[in-house]
């Protein structure tokens, strides 16, 4: 029996990830060499003997963002299903592999960072500081005018909940061949997304960090649902490491 696992990926970079600026509820486009970097990321983690294997995956969720549904398209996970937001067909975006439903949810939604959207975390502080409102840290104090982090775990939890009910307890029962589910998403909800799976509140902190473009993955101890972990790293496919060995050689 296969472990269930959750891929968690944050959308590639864009301008504003590039100078820290809070991107919440601006649908701000890959750059050029975030689409570039997304694609090497597809090709070096998706495949039947990679870490992300199309067949295995039950359900992908996506952002409404463009940012994280572009992010998706790049990765080439080859979805049978016309994707919810294209209208026609994307030379993207391959079709021959793949059974997961794609589903555009705002529960994985990007924080809504209210008064602090487009802003960058120094330029908060130091306006808080003129203002004498005291030092500011997200994971405690949410956003003026967007959400809290009571309001960010309410969204996140009942998702979780979903993923284990739905894709997870099947797949551990022996129900289920196609254990995985993908999300891809923004910086700070995936990351939140991480502190909820294992049951932590948001407010003592989170020393995580996930790079734009980068991928995370969660899963489960001892394959028991009620024993959820983050998996810091996994063994290396035993054909991948002979294959590249061997196209290395003279």
């Amino acid at each position: 029996m296969t472990t269930p696992r959750v891929f968690i990926v944050r959308h590639g970079e864009t301008e504003w990830s590039l100078n820290g600026r809070h991107t919440g509820t601006s649908d701000i486009p890959l750059t050029e060499n975030g689409e570039k970097r997304i694609r090497s990321t597809g090709h070096a983690l998706v495949g039947d003997d990679r870490l992300i294997v199309p067949s295995k995956i039950a359900h992908i969720y996506v952002s409404p963002r463009k940012r994280a549904q572009r992010t998706l398209e790049l990765l080439n996970l080859g979805c049978h299903d016309a994707l919810p937001w294209a209208k026609e067909a994307n030379d993207s975006i391959q079709t021959d592999v793949g059974n997961a439903r794609v589903e555009i949810t705002e529960d994985i939604r990007e924080w809504d960072y209210g008064a602090y959207e487009g802003l960058t975390s120094n330029f908060i502080r130091k306006q808080r500081e003129e203002r004498g409102e005291g030092p500011w840290d997200i994971w405690r104090d949410g956003c003026p005018e967007g959400e809290s982090p009571e309001e960010i775990s309410k969204r996140l939890d009942q998702l979780i909940a979903e993923i284990r009910s739905k894709y997870h307890e099947p797949a551990l029962q022996g129900k289920s061949d196609r254990p995985d589910v993908l999300i891809v998403a923004h910086g700070h909800i995936l990351r939140a997304f991480a502190m909820r799976w294992i049951g932590r509140k948001l407010e003592t902190g989170v020393s995580l960090i996930l790079e734009a473009g980068g991928v995370g993955t969660l899963s489960y101890e001892h394959n028991k649902i009620n024993e959820p972990a983050i998996l810091l790293g996994g063994s290396f496919v035993v054909d991948v490491v002979e294959n590249a060995s061997g196209s290395r050689k003279p």
